[in-house]
């Protein structure tokens, strides 16, 4: 069954003509919790493994994850009638669109979270990301509400692309919260790479 209407599947495909893939190097090997993860549930101690392999962000883009190339920062918090953000960063995103569907699957995230770090891409995060197009309602994973809806993250994603994201920092210690879309430990090295964004508008979703 085709769950994707015609309209984001368009918005989609301009998206992902925009996609280029970073000149990407191996990361470091897996490591365990006592080498410095966060600690997590079990739930998501399961998530966190499965999803290991892509610490190598060439595996990634072998699955089908392909990079917006900018690592993205978020100088200001989101004003009135905008995503609530914190000052912070999100680091690379790889965006995989054949895992988009209306029913979100914990171990196949849209997403991929990577922090620059010298000549290597570390593996941070993931992000469960669904169009407002295929979810109405709030989805929630893992306990917690998506942020959202909001329009498309302009200028990487069409505005018209209105969705909703949840954002989890399983590689990554993040002082604001695991489950916060912004993190302020992550870095973003000065140079062309580094875009910064405003917080996108809240959506209001159909009746």
């Amino acid at each position: 069954m085709n769950f994707v209407s015609r309209s984001c599947r368009m918005s989609l495909a301009v998206w992902g003509a925009s996609l280029g893939i970073a000149m990407l190097m191996p990361a470091a090997s897996a490591a365990q919790q006592r080498d410095g993860l966060p600690s997590v549930s079990p739930e998501l101690e399961k998530v966190r493994t499965a999803l290991e392999k892509y610490r190598d962000p060439v595996v990634a883009v072998h699955d089908g994850y392909f990079s917006t190339i900018y690592c993205i920062d978020i100088p200001k918090a989101g004003a009135p009638g905008h995503v609530p953000y914190v000052p912070g960063r999100m680091g690379v995103h790889l965006f995989n669109s054949a895992n988009i569907a209306p029913v979100l699957d914990p171990l196949k995230p849209q997403v991929l979270l990577y922090e620059p770090r010298g000549d290597k891409l570390e593996l941070t995060g993931a992000e469960w990301f669904v169009p407002l197009a295929l979810v109405k309602e709030r989805p929630t994973l893992f306990g917690h509400p998506f942020d959202g809806p909001m329009e498309g993250h302009h200028p990487l994603m069409p505005p018209e692309l209105a969705h909703w994201d949840l954002h989890v920092w399983l590689w990554k210690e993040n002082p604001l919260g695991m489950f916060s879309a912004t993190n302020p430990a992550v870095t973003c090295p000065p140079g062309p790479y580094n875009l910064s964004e405003g917080a996108p508008k809240l959506v209001t979703p159909p009746s």
